[in-house]
């Protein structure tokens, strides 16, 4: 099966990112070793951008496909391929930041990946780390935005994240984290479909 050449789109950064990815969210998620064996279909018929996070629990098999397709010749380096995995609510306070992304290269086998997110602006208690389910109680009455999104900055100075960004903002967040950022996100990911098309988030996005 031939592979299909999918475009791409420069980031502030400056680095490539495909425009289609696949996701590896799922539940319940499938045994590793399946998951690893659907990535490396994905590698054949072309896919190069793959998203993952802390919270979905596919980042060891992540890492597995990408060091699968490179054995098999699928891919020629790990330059050709773009990963992107996310900080998780219980992980989101200044301190832990830089080790959650440390953790999760560990979990995939990796240097570094291509974009690294903060996945929700909510902070979590850090005992509350792993949970999906956003219970009041783990919630904390403040997102430190400022101290944060500093040490988002910090993984991409120290080479552990090519390109830094946020997933689920609005744009009141967004105002807020340009009001003191030195690198500007790079992406912001959010769910858009035919009856939610986020026409405002979007325009403000490309300004």
């Amino acid at each position: 099966m031939e592979a299909t050449k999918i475009p791409e789109v420069i980031l502030n950064s400056g680095k490539k990112m495909p425009v289609i990815g696949l996701g590896t969210a799922s539940v319940p998620l499938p045994p590793h070793e399946t998951l690893t064996s659907i990535l490396i279909n994905a590698f054949k018929v072309g896919y190069r951008h793959f998203d993952t996070a802390s919270l979905y629990g596919s980042e060891e098999p992540v890492g597995k496909a990408v060091e699968k397709a490179l054995e098999l010749g699928l891919v020629k380096s790990r330059d050709e391929v773009f990963i992107t995995s996310k900080l998780w609510s219980s992980d989101a306070h200044p301190d832990l930041v830089v080790p959650a992304l440390k953790t999760s290269l560990q979990k995939l086998g990796l240097q570094y990946v291509d974009l690294y997110l903060i996945h929700w602006p909510l902070r979590f208690k850090p005992e509350a780390r792993g949970q999906a389910d956003i219970l009041k109680e783990n919630v904390m009455p403040s997102f430190d935005m400022k101290g944060i999104w500093e040490a988002m900055e910090e993984c991409y100075r120290l080479g552990l994240a090519k390109s830094v960004g946020v997933s689920n903002f609005g744009i009141k967040k967004l105002n807020q984290l340009l009001e003191n950022a030195t690198i500007p996100p790079a992406v912001n990911q959010v769910e858009m479909s035919p009856s939610w098309q986020q026409g405002k988030l979007r325009e403000f996005c490309k300004q």
